[in-house]
Parts: structure tokens; C-alpha cells; sequence
């Protein structure tokens, strides 16, 4: 099955699973994102590549801080 045979909530779970990859690599060089993630309420200060990008795969744990 091509990408364009996929039903969008399909791709959209392709994507979520890229980006949660991309952002905890990104984080581990980066105390902003970290910081920016945190604020979105995603627990991840503190933890390992392979622990936030497991995190970031799930909804946020806590409010988001306004």
C-alpha cells in the first residue's frame, strides 16, 4: 500500500512516530525544547533519548503551563 493509499489517521500516526523520534534527539541538545516540552506538560527533564521518545509517542501527563 502506497502513503497516498493510507487513510490520514493512519499517516497521521507515521508522523507523530517521526516527530516523537526527531524532538528527543533534538532534545538532548537542546535545554529549550526541553524547557518547551515541559511547558507543554510532556514529563521529560531529566530522562534519556530512548525515555522522551517514548513519552513524547503518548497524550501529556500534566496541563499544559499557560
Amino acid at each position: 500500500m502506497s502513503d497516498d493509499d493510507k487513510p490520514p489517521s493512519e499517516k497521521i500516526a507515521e508522523v507523530n512516530a517521526l516527530l516523537a523520534e526527531w524532538a528527543a534527539r533534538s532534545a538532548g541538545e537542546s535545554e529549550q525544547l526541553i524547557a518547551r516540552l515541559e511547558g507543554m506538560g510532556y514529563e521529560v527533564a531529566g530522562k534519556s533519548e530512548e525515555e522522551i521518545e517514548e513519552i513524547l509517542r503518548k497524550p501529556p501527563t500534566r496541563p499544559a503551563r499557560g
